[in-house]
């Protein structure tokens, strides 16, 4: 959500409204269906992959900018753990009892701050950022450096961000007794597809 800094500079004065008791400026974005969230592993034997291709929700995400300059990213995804598909009936449902999702039905991430304003004269901009990752009741705090593309109204924010299932007090999922093991390493990537909302 680094990326959203860019378009601050570009449609931040006509886009922005402002709240009179704080004098905020801020925007808001949309998150497209067409999102994905990725989670990339390993095992002793091969590597797998297991993703959410769509994102059926209509969560927003904020870029805010006070009086000081100081701007702030917020926004909150959740993610469906039993929508995860990894094109194998066998890894889905150990991922899924691993993550949990009987008591956990749900993953987080929460954009909670940028490191850095983009440069308005670039398409492409990377830029730093601090999320929460909620799994399985636990959370954690991440920098990731994302990439931001933008296009007139709307714009995508790609990232990635290697995880441990130890992180969150987790063990590695296993197959066939102890003959295929996961690794504790996995990294999730994620694409947001955002429209401005006017």
């Amino acid at each position: 959500m680094k990326t959203l800094l860019p378009i601050l500079l570009i449609i931040l004065l006509t886009s922005f409204k402002t709240v009179d008791t704080t004098k905020i400026r801020y925007s808001r974005w949309v998150i497209s269906e067409n999102s994905s969230l990725i989670v990339n592993g390993a095992t002793n034997i091969n590597k797998f992959s297991c993703a959410i291709l769509q994102y059926p929700k209509t969560d927003t995400v904020t870029v805010s900018q006070d009086k000081t300059n100081k701007i702030v990213l917020t926004g909150l995804l959740n993610i469906e753990v039993k929508n995860f598909d990894c094109n194998s009936m066998m890894m889905t449902r150990q991922l899924r009892k691993t993550l949990k999702d009987d008591k956990f039905p749900i993953l987080r991430i929460k954009f909670l701050s940028l490191k850095e304003m983009p440069s308005p004269n670039q398409g492409r901009n990377f830029i730093k950022g601090n999320v929460e990752i909620v799994i399985a009741g636990v959370a954690k705090r991440f920098e990731i450096c994302y990439q931001l593309n933008i296009k007139a109204n709307s714009m995508e924010l790609i990232g990635n961000q290697p995880i441990n299932f130890s992180d969150f007090n987790l063990i590695a999922p296993k197959k066939i007794g102890k003959l295929i093991q996961a690794k504790d390493e996995l990294v999730v990537a994620f694409l947001l597809k955002m429209e401005l909302v006017v």
